[in-house]
């Protein structure tokens, strides 16, 4: 990912976008051809490995073994150059973006595999959720696992972007948050409040 000095993002906040932002695009090279799953990944507790399953019929299955781009997107929007005190100005776009790469192994460890899949389930579930996967019946649980090809993904590279404005003066940066500020949009909301720790 190209990624100007300006925009670079923290490591820490890189783990913090790969968590609120876990619904991920999983790449990698099939028999010659590129491939990619939408899917959910969890980032591990030690932080350095991205855990999830694909279904049993996805041939990306075969990846195993082979380095992988995982690509984790944030929130993001359009930039109007209305917004600028200055009219030699044109559209750009603000957002945030996590790559990261690693090799993924194949996860056949029954414990391993279940832990995943409570860590997944209690991630996503409201906690006042009547749905509880430890009060599922065991069999319908176990019959379901066929279906899945667990994984692991130990990551060797790791990095992120945040295009928030950072190019431009502090006066143009807050006209642009006070635009946003007004948007329906969750996203732009998101953006500007992001621009608006950038800039504090």
């Amino acid at each position: 990912m190209y990624i100007p000095d300006s925009f670079k993002m923290e490591t820490e906040f890189i783990y913090q976008c790969i968590e609120e932002n876990s619904f991920s695009i999983l790449v990698s090279e099939n028999n010659g051809e590129m491939i990619a799953t939408h899917l959910p990944l969890l980032l591990s507790d030690d932080k350095q490995s991205l855990i999830g399953h694909f279904a049993k019929p996805n041939p990306q299955k075969d990846s195993f073994g082979k380095e992988v781009l995982c690509i984790f997107s944030g929130p993001h929007c359009y930039i109007s150059p209305a917004w600028y005190e200055t009219d030699r100005a044109v559209p750009t776009w603000n957002f945030i973006a996590v790559h990261a790469k690693g090799i993924l192994n194949i996860v056949e460890d029954p414990k391993k595999i279940h832990t995943s899949l409570v860590k997944l389930v209690k991630k996503f579930e409201s906690k006042d959720s009547k749905y509880k996967m430890d009060q599922v019946d065991t069999q319908y649980i176990e019959g379901l696992k066929k279906g899945i090809v667990p994984f692991e993904i130990k990551i060797t590279h790791l990095e992120g972007k945040q295009k928030l404005s950072q190019n431009h003066s502090e006066e143009r940066r807050n006209l642009v948050i006070k635009e946003l500020e007004i948007l329906p949009g969750e996203n732009e909301r998101a953006i500007a409040k992001l621009m608006k720790d950038s800039i504090n």
